[in-house]
């Protein structure tokens, strides 16, 4: 890291020490060093060429019109089994057992948060992790002794994925496009912004809507940007800091 930065990370230390109410606000940058694309850098998804445009597979429409090519494409590229939590993931919940950290609002819908052993994890987008009956409601979801057992269920089906109770549609509980997103999941998640005095957003370029509106809500001490390309939001931002996110997570000492 350049002198700058390296400076940057004392100032966030700083911040953080003298922070109690902490919200983590991220996206798909936080994953990528778990070995996890995101969908939009360079490598992303969205610059990769299929049969479809991904952000026109992973709709409501696309899942009901074409379950063959919508289930190809999410088993081959939007379940990640063997990823591990990263720095970044373990930082964070490092933060949260101390008491400084209260919620991490998240895009991602991997899990890697909840490994890492944090508890307040907002899932905006849901998770692959949790899956249902589009036609009796059955869930098929994770265990206390395989937490990817309902992911297993659906990356192991022989094509659709279907209910073992009645034959129907078993889907990810994801938010496609076209779907809404969870009342109570947006309330929690703006309570926490509302009261938190230190908002680092972290691994997302803030350009999903509504979950990036969220920053909104805002109205604490210390506005914090950790993300490689730029935001909306740096220029109101006290400290920005263009570096991969768990390597400046790594030198934060949890005190």
């Amino acid at each position: 890291m350049d002198e700058r930065s390296e400076k940057d990370i004392e100032r966030l230390q700083q911040a953080i020490d003298e922070s109690s109410y902490i919200v983590f606000f991220g996206g798909a940058g936080v994953s990528t060093e778990s070995g996890i694309p995101d969908f939009r850098s360079q490598d992303g998804l969205y610059h990769q060429k299929y049969k479809y445009p991904p952000e026109t597979i992973v709709s409501h429409t696309f899942l009901m019109q074409k379950k063959e090519e919508f289930f190809e494409f999410y088993k081959d590229k939007m379940l990640a089994p063997n990823a591990q939590p990263n720095a970044a993931h373990k930082k964070l919940a490092e933060l949260e057992a101390a008491g400084k950290l209260k919620a991490v609002v998240t895009q991602n819908i991997d899990g890697l948060h909840q490994a890492a052993g944090s508890k307040e994890v907002l899932e905006l987008h849901g998770s692959v992790l949790r899956n249902y009956c589009l036609r009796c409601g059955k869930r098929y979801d994770g265990t206390e002794e395989d937490v990817l057992a309902g992911m297993k269920y659906v990356l192991n089906s022989d094509g659709i994925p279907k209910c073992e109770e009645c034959g129907g549609l078993v889907r990810p509980d994801v938010v496609l496009y076209e779907e809404g997103l969870d009342n109570s999941v947006i309330s929690r998640s703006i309570m926490h912004i509302e009261q938190a005095d230190m908002l680092i957003i972290g691994g997302t370029s803030l350009v999903v809507y509504p979950a990036a509106s969220f920053i909104n809500y805002f109205r604490g001490k210390h506005l914090v940007v950790l993300n490689m390309a730029p935001t909306s939001r740096d220029a109101e931002a006290d400290i920005v800091i263009k570096e991969k996110i768990g390597e400046v997570l790594s030198r934060i000492k949890v005190k």
